[in-house]
């Protein structure tokens, strides 16, 4: 699978933009800022404006199949010249077309913030994938190129790092195949995979970036591999939208602790400290919001062998509320059915 920043890549936008500028191109160029300054003038609309632009892209194919500039040009030539008259018209597109509605935000969001709880809990065997299939070192090549799609504008820059993610699955799975003499893996094995990779990933804007592949990628490239790997990643994400118990091989009331605990298990780590500096901010954070509350721990930053005897006093109070605390928290967790162990070793895992 080509990389979006790949020579050939290059060698599309460039060649086309070359051309572009010879004097012979000036008419292909007028109809091209003629189109974006009439959208221009138009309310955004992501349907209306994918028809508006698909519309053109096949009248501009067919402007340049006639045009003397390619008159000796292959079909390969033609199609370079195509590519690259995308990745401009979507690259100036991009901030009217790419997430530009409240509502798509909101999706984003959705799904995102779902995938944060899925991470903390979900495991290869949730999704009934084999242990056969286990391959952590090609899962993580997976993710990689998944995380990849918000680095790039263009929708087939895009649909390239979904590609290269499916094809490391794809590549996987025969592989396997063929060192245990298996049958080849169809989608029952693929998809189940596919959406553990995108858990593990959590791709920034998957649902405006499918949406904008769908709508604005040339119609006569969204077909056979491409199409079924773009199939499969959509349903990935409706399967992470829908999840429940059932998807994932375990009872409802079980999902829902998880659920939970995962949600706390956030909240906890958004204060969580992840170096000594940050360890010192929290504390001196954490001091300044007891000591509002009421209660003082003045001895967060103190050396053992500095205590006084007094101190040491004031410290065994302190102890013996803080497990008192500790007693009446674990308590309500009980009470609000969230395993206290399972909690805490979601925040181990962050």
């Amino acid at each position: 699978m080509e990389s979006p920043t790949s020579a050939a890549s290059r060698v599309d936008f460039y060649g086309f933009l070359d051309r572009m500028r010879r004097p012979e191109a000036a008419g292909l160029f007028r109809s091209i800022k003629s189109f974006l300054a009439a959208l221009s003038l138009e309310d955004p609309s992501a349907e209306a404006d994918g028809a508006r632009v698909q519309a053109f892209f096949a009248e501009m194919e067919a402007a340049i199949r006639g045009h003397p500039l390619w008159a000796d040009a292959t079909h390969q030539e033609i199609d370079h010249a195509l590519e690259g008259l995308e990745k401009y018209i979507m690259t100036k597109l991009f901030d009217r077309t790419f997430a530009s509605s409240p509502e798509d935000a909101a999706a984003d969001a959705e799904v995102s913030d779902k995938i944060g709880l899925l991470q903390r809990f979900v495991r290869p065997h949730h999704l009934d994938i084999p242990k056969l299939l286990n391959n952590e070192a090609s899962w993580l090549i997976a993710v990689k190129e998944l995380q990849k799609i918000n680095s790039f504008k263009s929708p087939r820059d895009k649909l390239l790092c979904m590609m290269s993610c499916c094809q490391v699955i794809n590549n996987l799975l025969l592989n396997v195949s063929m060192s245990n003499d298996r049958t080849p893996s169809g989608a029952d094995e693929f998809l189940p995979i596919l959406i553990y990779i995108t858990i593990k990933a959590n791709p920034p804007q998957l649902h405006s970036n499918l949406k904008f592949v769908q709508l604005f990628r040339r119609e006569t490239k969204l077909v056979s591999e491409v199409e079924y790997y773009l199939t499969n990643l959509i349903s990935a994400k409706m399967f992470i939208i829908n999840v429940n118990g059932q998807s994932l091989s375990m009872e409802e009331t079980e999902f829902q602790k998880h659920m939970e605990s995962a949600k706390l298990g956030n909240q906890m780590s958004v204060a969580s400290p992840s170096s000594p500096q940050g360890l010192a901010t929290s504390t001196r954070g954490l001091q300044k919001q007891i000591d509002a509350e009421g209660f003082k721990f003045p001895f967060m930053d103190s050396e053992i062998e500095n205590l006084t005897p007094e101190e040491l006093k004031q410290l065994h109070g302190l102890y013996r509320k803080t497990v008192t605390k500790y007693t009446l928290l674990s308590k309500a967790l009980r009470k609000l059915s969230i395993d206290e162990d399972q909690l805490l070793a979601s925040v181990d895992d962050s």
